[in-house]
């Protein structure tokens, strides 16, 4: 796992192994596509792609009921990905890991499984202040339904980072679960997850860690981690759309009951019972997403074969020379650690709305996103309704942040506003 505070040296500006995403060679509104948007969605390069359309073409089949070949086919190519998923992120074995559409159906899986037979009135359930929605939705819902508590560890205002100094007695009894994102998708925080995870097994306390924007950006190590939960995305990492998964501690696992109810997921079924499956399957009612599974093995290999410390120093790099161009422009506030930060940036222009700031940036072909971002807490804590995102990945380039800064700088002249 890298650490927080890596910082690269002679990686090159240029994009990596742009050509093999057929996406980027276009234009919007006439000037060429610059996709700044990777903290939403990835794009797919052409491994991914293939591999996804050869299942369709020549082994689409149900997969674990059927006998035939090409069901034989599309079974060895589901469970060969549970197998490259738990090398990827260096988990003990496959049988820790679930699918799952996507982060979000990970963390609600852990909060209705888990949460539900464990939590009770008098538990506290700890967050941080920068979770997504998807972290801090399903848990108060299991609050509400449960009456444990919600918590959470403070951020340190616009610099971003978890403020970690009454850490020990934040985690004392009686608090069950800690969740906390990997990297924030509004600030850019690498957080310390595992110290963090080591000091709530030190006092019993299950961790759940949101890794949607870590996963695929940096090495994940989650024996290093040392986490109960972990839940990723597949769209994130140039993997297919829903597609996804969960890691689970198989010991913790193999007490929580299923999420869903159907087939696949049962051993035998009375009129009035049923018994399931061993873990992970019987977290996986119905038909699964195979060709997600195939999508996101390819992308897994291609991820490995550029390698993730060169993602995460190229990623690291993007983001500090977009930060420092930002910072020479009036009227912009930035959110988030100066250094050390993930591959992304989150601004505010003075008197101009997000929305409005995308909207033009996108008349002249420059993707980012703006709003809230499934951050609505962390914004009214940061006095702000929206921010403006630029969130990078290997194939951005210097050139594409010195085409948004230039961006920057024509919508401000357009509202009236001194850019510099």
């Amino acid at each position: 796992m890298v650490n927080p505070a890596f910082h690269c040296h002679g990686c090159h500006g240029e994009g990596l192994m742009r050509e093999d995403f057929p996406i980027l060679n276009q234009s919007i509104h006439g000037y060429p596509l610059v996709y700044l948007d990777n903290a939403a969605t990835s794009q797919k390069p052409r491994a991914v792609l293939d591999a996804t359309r050869n299942y369709y073409e020549r082994n689409n089949a149900n997969v674990h009921r059927g006998i035939h070949e090409l069901s034989n086919r599309a079974t060895a190519a589901y469970e060969n990905g549970r197998e490259r998923v738990a090398s990827f992120f260096n988990a003990r074995s496959s049988r820790e890991i679930i699918f799952t559409r996507g982060t979000t159906e990970a963390l609600n899986l852990v909060a209705h499984s888990w949460g539900r037979a464990n939590l009770k009135a008098g538990d506290i359930i700890l967050l941080t202040e920068m979770e997504h929605h998807s972290n801090l939705v399903p848990w108060q819902l299991v609050a509400r339904e449960t009456g444990a508590e919600l918590r959470f560890i403070p951020v340190t205002g616009d610099e971003g980072l978890l403020d970690l100094s009454a850490i020990d007695s934040l985690l004392a009894a009686p608090v069950k679960l800690l969740g906390m994102t990997h990297i924030s998708n509004s600030l850019g925080t690498i957080n310390p997850v595992a110290e963090l995870c080591q000091k709530a097994r030190r006092q019993g306390v299950v961790t759940v860690v949101d890794g949607a924007q870590s996963a695929g950006h940096l090495p994940v190590d989650l024996q290093e981690i040392g986490c109960d939960f972990y839940a990723f995305s597949g769209h994130k990492i140039c993997g297919p759309t829903g597609i996804g998964g969960l890691y689970a501690r198989a010991e913790i696992m193999e007490q929580m009951a299923p999420y869903h109810g159907g087939g696949e997921m049962i051993q035998d079924v009375e009129f009035t019972h049923s018994t399931y499956k061993e873990p992970p399957h019987k977290f996986e009612a119905g038909t699964p997403n195979i060709a997600g599974v195939v999508g996101l093995h390819a992308a897994m290999d291609y991820l490995d074969c550029i390698g993730r410390e060169k993602v995460f120093c190229h990623d690291q790099e993007l983001a500090l020379y977009a930060y420092e161009l930002l910072t020479r422009l009036k009227g912009v506030r930035l959110f988030g650690p100066q250094k050390g930060r993930a591959g992304l940036v989150s601004f505010h222009l003075n008197e101009i709305h997000a929305h409005d700031m995308v909207t033009l940036a996108d008349q002249k072909g420059v993707a980012l996103r703006g709003g809230h971002h499934c951050n609505q807490p962390l914004m009214k804590k940061l006095g702000v309704d929206s921010t403006s995102r630029a969130s990078f990945y290997f194939y951005n380039s210097f050139a594409e942040v010195d085409r948004l800064a230039e961006v920057i700088r024509e919508i401000q002249k357009f509202f009236g506003c001194a850019a510099a």
